[in-house]
């Protein structure tokens, strides 16, 4: 069992107070979760202060408390450390607590706006191909080997991390794929976690809610390759005008994947149709089942990042032209309709523009475009209109309905996204805030040939309301409505 002092290896303390060779049996920065001996860390969050649970942390059997300012009352029998970040201090804790799992394996992350989960599930099940024991943290599962473990985040905490990771060890994983996301990075939920690689996607508008600026959003992401030591790599997108930023300052060895620019890892396009994508990368013509621009480049960025861990060209390229997308990521729904029916969770302007992007290349003029789309609630309100916009420049018809409308009424969502639809368009467009009914009507209005794309929630299950998670799942809807209105006709 760890001594209090052990865990606080590297954490800058600025005072201590109580006995530091106290043995711990848990970490909590959720007072709820406090069990006796247990290690409390007040983490100031965005909702809620971990301060003002100190007291009941203690009642509840803590014996050492982290924090930032300490408490007037201090208690006999309990261990009081002060540090200057409590978030900081609970991410390097969580991995000595641990004995640093990170270190024992080699730990890739992968981040940006779009194409985390599908390149981090990618890699995860390409390293599987090639016969090694894995894990993989993202937005949709984690997974250590075979089993699968509900994911709630795009990042777990920073406890949850090193616990996962402890388990992926005792089930002999050499290897682990994660998404990390912004809000991880700022909130210190992957620090103390040592990276052998990190791979960069893309940037484009989102989060601006939390992170405010465009520009505080790219130092969020910039986080991770900044931390890289000298041992490690850093692979980034040639092609994306800010994938020369992420390697500015980094330690690691830098190398970068495109398919227009000048770059280490090359592709072309042979041919783009909805049966998947035929490439040419590094001189070797290929097939794979993935579909659209978009997917080149995450085909791209998994070969690349594969090839600079020190795998074969061929092993590589083989595994990933047998890989199917991740769940919801342009994941056809197949319905004997003759209907094409597509579920994406294309729930920024720039993937949602390169879905329907996507779909345009496919088009023979002869069929109709149906889109509906919505948007999440308590999120980033400057890409409503740009949803819409993008919606409507693309489709015949839309479809404006609600997401995850969470604590805000769909209503005054989807208004907010009307502001992006010009008056030429008004005409394509319908609201619908109920997103089943949505589905129905969009479902009705297709005729065979015709696309209808849901875009937004792609491999969710629930729809969240006021609080609440309500079963809700885009691919099972559209396939029954399909069914059954096409076989009334």
């Amino acid at each position: 069992m760890p001594v209090l002092k052990d865990i606080l290896y590297k954490v800058s303390l600025q005072s201590v107070s109580g006995n530091m060779d106290t043995d711990i049996t848990a970490l909590a920065f959720d007072s709820r979760k406090v069990v006796s001996g247990s290690a409390f860390i007040a983490v100031r969050g965005t909702q809620v202060d971990g301060h003002d649970y100190i007291s009941g942390a203690v009642e509840k059997g803590a014996i050492a408390i982290v924090c930032e300012q300490l408490p007037t009352d201090l208690k006999e029998g309990v261990a009081y450390v002060a540090v200057k970040n409590s978030a900081l201090a609970l991410g390097i804790m969580a991995s000595n607590f641990y004995d640093k799992p990170s270190q024992k394996m080699s730990l890739v992350g992968v981040t940006g706006t779009n194409g985390k989960t599908t390149c981090a599930t990618l890699l995860y099940k390409l390293f599987r191909e090639l016969g090694y024991n894995v894990g993989l943290l993202s937005t949709v599962e984690n997974k250590i080997n075979d089993e699968v473990l509900e994911a709630t985040h795009t990042t777990p905490d920073a406890i949850t991390i090193n616990r996962l990771m402890t388990q992926m060890l005792a089930k002999g994983c050499t290897h682990c794929f994660m998404e990390v996301s912004s809000h991880a990075l700022v909130q210190h939920r992957v620090t103390g976690l040592q990276f052998n690689g990190a791979l960069f996607t893309n940037i484009s508008h989102e989060h601006l809610d939390y992170h405010k600026t465009f520009d505080e959003y790219i130092k969020a992401k910039k986080l991770l390759f900044d931390g890289l030591s000298s041992s490690a790599f850093a692979m980034t997108n040639a092609d994306d005008k800010r994938g020369g930023v992420m390697l500015q300052n980094t330690k690691a060895t830098k190398c970068s994947y495109g398919l227009k620019t000048v770059a280490d890892y090359k592709a072309k396009i042979l041919s783009n149709t909805l049966q998947g994508l035929e490439l040419n990368i590094d001189y070797e013509h290929v097939w794979f089942k993935l579909i659209g621009e978009f997917n080149a480049y995450n085909i791209l960025a998994v070969y690349s990042t594969a090839f600079q861990m020190g795998e074969d060209q061929f092993e590589i390229l083989k595994a990933l032209s047998n890989l199917n997308p991740a769940p919801g990521r342009f994941e056809q729904v197949i319905t004997g309709t003759g209907i094409t029916a597509i579920v994406d969770y294309s729930h920024t302007p720039d993937a949602l523009e390169n879905v329907l992007g996507t779909i345009k290349e496919f088009r023979t003029g002869n069929e109709k475009v149906i889109t509906v789309v919505g948007c999440g609630g308590n999120r980033d309100k400057e890409k409503r209109p740009v949803m819409a916009r993008i919606a409507c420049d693309f489709s015949d018809k839309v479809v404006l309905t609600s997401d995850n409308p969470r604590d805000e009424e769909p209503m005054a969502i989807i208004e907010d996204m009307q502001k992006g639809v010009s008056p030429s368009n008004f005409k394509k467009t319908l609201v619908m805030a109920d997103r089943k009914e949505a589905i129905k009507v969009a479902s009705s209005m297709a005729e065979p040939k015709d696309i209808i794309l849901v875009a937004g929630k792609g491999h969710e299950t629930y729809q969240e309301i006021k609080g609440e998670k309500h079963p809700f799942d885009d691919r099972e809807i559209l396939n029954d409505m399909l069914t059954l209105i096409h076989k009334q006709n």
